[in-house]
């Protein structure tokens, strides 16, 4: 074999698996740790050796240039496994990270089993934290035999060798041949479209470079366009090839093997970034952009978002051009722009859904696993309450439906709706895993199944055979079909995302998990009244639909009848300023059915009665907010008296004004309301005898006539012909505190205010007798008002 730079780690890697079964490597990309360290370990570890990568390509690739390695085929010593293909090694097996999960589910122990690498596991992909943190409990518990490595490019090894033990980090040497970095002199104008820029930047290198030419770029949609934009102006020597995700493997190995002339140009995603080698690639274009899926828990919905690749990234894929001789890679953003990149992309178990993850846990159920990066609690919570919902989880505990789920290859949604619905699902389930196979074909997800079913011309050939495929594998493992309709089998994985129509007819639906969603304008969908979303953009202020199903409310009803709730409610319109009585069918935010309900419960629209009074605020005037003011006079005072403020009043409205409520329904009822009886019901006996005593209503005159006190301003006051205070000596008090006395002249208008009357008579009543005999010379104005008589009576005329 030829001699490459990890070789020269391998005996120190050796040393620490001999002495602790545990390390960390960290390996430049182009060292050769993928294929190299489980070839080494084979005269080391007895039993089987498993080596998890995060893509089937990769796993594919991995144990064919393994197999050749060894002058064998794969399936003798070095075998993989992935899903819907297996090709077993007896002693060397290249798994997915999926897999590797159900494997460990199903024998913890892993029997056979004599060491785990974890390829490539600085892309912290669930998968992979959720793997190691397996194999690290299992090795703790069951396994103390066995051997773990994580192997990685870009890896801040520290936490990682800390969360296996304080493993050893060996350091392996990096690439053999330098790349010479470029970068653009400006930065991108915002309106440029990437896929021509790249077009353009191949188009410029071609002719000054050799050898195969890599481009990175962030999604299958924009390869297309820049191959488009390729084709007409490239040399004939030149072979234009794409490499994404959705690819059949077959054609993704194509992309592998060498050429026998020419040049190869592959335009790929991350995919490219690691773990894969593509032959006599000298020249890298970098875009600069990654796209990733990003969860948002509060709407139960992922989206995909394009965004800066991280500096570990854009290492990797630099280092492509360095491979098999000094390279170049050009980045299409500046030396500046470059210093503004994150170090690292954060781990998926951050931003990912983690309802799969929470239903792998529960399976596994003991203690908390030790991961590299612990799942958010808030999304994590919101995944096993989605498992609650499914019947997966019953509190923490997993139930037999959802340990039945664990063993399907499918979202906890899909593999509800799968089991469900039986085999009939199986396509269904194929096309809401995978990629859209009829871009451009609407919202209705009944074309894309009738395109897998008979073929449709618009639909990509190579995605419609892949799910064909994946639905008979899936079918393989469900029980007998249920005759359900698409519609009602997509209800039952996202019973969250029923939406009714809004009124208005611009397509805008409220879900049944309380969100909105918008259908775009002239889909036919948005003329429905019903549908399921089973896919959306993911935007934070208004999704934009771009699957789902149109769904009859009877056969919502069939499959969901025991999410729907009956619900016998008085409420209060605010709108209609009444309370409101009705009969509702719910299904989540969703009103199903809605009706009047005349039989309601007197207690009901009480309730709902006092939730107006709230909603228009307690408003007292009159005899009730004199009362009100005397109580809490008293009450400020160190007196036993209810509390009747504002919000004490609005606090206890239950106790005691709902007695009171009888038949009113209505803001003009409300208004019509006195409110003074239930108020004054408050106070007990001793309290009103105690309230009169110390705070009395009214205050009587020399004349014996009763005037109301005020106490609004804090302290006890009234207003008083002067005339009818003659003969009062003694200043009149509330308790101890004098009442304020507003003193009117014959006219009604205030002459004077005091709290000392028997100072005013000594004092300001001569200038005010001044004053005001002139002007009213029929009412008496005597020098001592002590010893006069009180009266409201003038003198007759001409006297």
């Amino acid at each position: 074999m030829d001699a490459l730079p990890i070789d020269a780690a391998l005996p120190d890697l050796l040393a620490a698996i001999t002495a602790r079964g545990l390390a960390v490597l960290q390996a430049p990309p182009g060292s050769g740790k993928t294929t190299r360290v489980p070839l080494a370990l084979l005269q080391h570890i007895p039993g089987r050796i498993v080596m998890l990568e995060p893509r089937r390509i990769a796993a594919r690739a991995a144990a064919a240039r393994m197999a050749d390695s060894l002058g064998e085929t794969v399936g003798a010593t070095v075998g993989y496994r992935m899903r819907g293909e297996t090709r077993p090694g007896s002693r060397i097996e290249v798994v997915t990270e999926g897999l590797f999960t159900r494997l460990i589910q199903a024998d913890p122990d892993l029997p056979g089993i004599g060491a785990v690498l974890f390829d490539e596991f600085h892309e912290r992909s669930l998968q992979g934290d959720l793997g190691l943190a397996f194999a690290l409990e299992s090795r703790a518990t069951l396994r103390p035999d066995l051997v773990l490595v994580a192997m990685s490019a870009t890896l801040d090894a520290a936490p990682v060798a800390a969360l296996m033990g304080d493993a050893p980090v060996i350091n392996a040497p990096g690439q053999a041949f330098p790349v010479e970095i470029r970068y653009l002199d400006r930065p991108l104008p915002p309106t440029a479209r990437i896929a021509d820029e790249v077009a353009r930047a191949i188009l410029s290198l071609l002719p000054v470079t050799t050898g195969g030419l890599l481009a990175f770029l962030p999604g299958e949609g924009e390869i297309r366009r820049a191959l488009a934009a390729l084709t007409p102006h490239l040399p004939a020597d030149v072979q234009a090839m794409a490499l994404y995700g959705a690819m059949p493997l077959a054609e993704q190995a194509h992309v592998l093997r060498p050429l026998s002339q020419g040049r190869k140009l592959v335009l790929a995603t991350a995919i490219a970034e690691t773990s894969l080698t593509i032959p006599d690639i000298r020249v890298v274009v970098d875009a600069g952009l990654s796209r990733r899926a990003r969860f948002d828990p509060g709407r139960g919905m992922s989206r995909l978002v394009t965004e800066t690749v991280t500096r570990a990234e854009a290492t990797q894929r630099a280092g492509r051009a360095g491979r098999v001789a000094p390279g170049l890679c050009l980045r299409l953003w500046t030396r500046g722009q470059d210093g503004a990149q994150s170090a690292f992309a954060p781990p998926e178990i951050t931003v990912a859904d983690l309802a799969p993850l929470a239903l792998e846990l529960a399976v596994w159920g003991g203690a908390a696993l030790p991961f590299l990066t612990p799942p958010p609690p808030g999304p994590l919570a919101a995944a096993r309450a989605l498992l609650v919902d499914l019947g997966a989880l019953d509190g923490d505990r997993v139930t037999p439906h959802g340990r039945a789920m664990a063993t399907q290859p499918l979202h906890p949604r899909l593999a509800h709706m799968a089991l469900t619905a039986g085999q009939g699902a199986a396509p269904l389930a194929a096309l809401l895993s995978d990629r859209d196979p009829l871009r451009g074909a609407g919202v209705d997800q009944d074309a894309r199944l009738a395109a897998i079913a008979r073929g449709d011309p618009r639909a990509d050939a190579g995605a419609l055979a892949r799910l064909r495929v994946e639905a008979r594998r899936i079918a393989r493992g469900l029980p007998p079909d249920r005759g359900l309709s698409p519609a009602q089998m997509a209800a039952l994985a996202y019973p969250d995302r029923v939406g009714q129509r809004r009124p208005g007819g611009d397509g805008r639906f409220l879900l049944s998990g309380g969100t909105g969603v918008q259908v775009p304008d002239g889909d036919p969908m948005a003329q429905v009244d019903y549908l399921v979303v089973t896919d959306s953009d993911g935007d934070p202020r208004q999704p934009r639909v771009r699957g789902g199903f149109a769904i009859a409310l009877t056969d919502l009803r069939a499959v969901l009848a025991s999410r729907i709730t009956p619900i016998v409610a008085c409420q209060w319109d605010a709108r209609a300023g009444r309370v409101q009585c009705r009969k509702r069918q719910m299904l989540g935010a969703l009103i199903l059915a809605d009706e009047v309900w005349p039989d309601a419960s007197p207690a009901a629209v009480t309730a709902a009665m006092l939730d107006g009074i709230r909603a228009q605020g307690l408003t007292l005037s009159g005899t009730a907010e004199r009362l009100a003011v005397r109580v809490e006079l008293l009450r400020a005072g160190g007196a036993d008296m209810p509390d009747c403020s504002g919000p004490g009043l609005l606090a206890d409205l239950d106790t005691w004004l709902a007695p009171w409520i009888g038949a009113l329904r209505s803001a003009d009822d409300w208004r019509r309301f006195d409110i003074y009886p239930a108020l004054s019901a408050r106070l007990t006996h001793a309290q009103t005898t105690t309230l009169n005593q110390r705070a009395p209503q009214r205050l009587r005159t020399p004349l014996g006539r009763e005037v109301v006190i005020e106490y609004s301003g804090g302290m006890p006051a009234v207003e008083v012909r002067l005339q009818e205070m003659f003969g009062l000596t003694v200043h009149p008090l509330v308790g101890a505190t004098p009442v304020r006395l507003t003193l009117l002249s014959p006219g009604g208008r205030p002459i004077a205010i005091t709290t000392d009357l028997p100072g005013f008579w000594r004092g300001s009543y001569a200038d005010v007798r001044r004053d005001m005999r002139g002007r009213y010379p029929r009412h008496p104005w005597p020098e001592d008002p002590t010893i006069a008589d009180p009266t409201l009576r003038a003198k007759p005329r001409g006297t």
